[in-house]
């Protein structure tokens, strides 16, 4: 599936629609260069998950839990050293426990992810830089 978001507003909207069809277990992996929405895209899911906390980056924390009606992982890899250190925290805990992983610079981690992930790259538009695509791919159907 492949969305052009026009706004912040609308990449929240874009992830909450998703998060209707999410079920706990999934493992969703961000693509996408600093600034391309992220995290914006993390507080739409968690809207639609029905967490009501506020939605943050995880830089320095490696991981923020949200409480909802499905809870949310929200993993950030950039500062991680190695995918070792991915294991040392819990990851495999995180994918047996109830919840939707959301996981930022998963290139760092990608030989972690489970064969079902769900790939969510963001990118700049060709046609305005303050739009960007939203391609979603992978998953159970994959």
């Amino acid at each position: 599936m492949v969305y052009i978001s026009h706004s912040e507003a609308e990449t929240e909207s874009i992830a909450e629609a998703l998060s209707k069809s999410l079920k706990s277990g999934t493992v969703l992996a961000y693509r996408g260069d600093l600034g391309m929405g992220k995290t914006a895209f993390t507080r739409g899911l968690a809207r639609g998950l029905g967490c009501h906390e506020r939605v943050t980056s995880p830089t320095f924390t490696i991981v923020n839990e949200y409480d909802g009606a499905i809870p949310l992982f929200h993993f950030d890899m950039y500062r991680l050293e190695n995918v070792d250190a991915l294991f040392d925290i819990g990851w495999e805990d995180y994918l047996t426990r109830p919840g939707v992983c959301a996981v930022e610079w998963s290139e760092r981690v990608e030989d972690a992810l489970p064969p079902d992930t769900l790939f969510v790259t963001i990118a700049r538009h060709a046609e305005n830089e303050n739009w960007r695509t939203i391609t979603i791919e992978g998953g159970a159907e994959k």
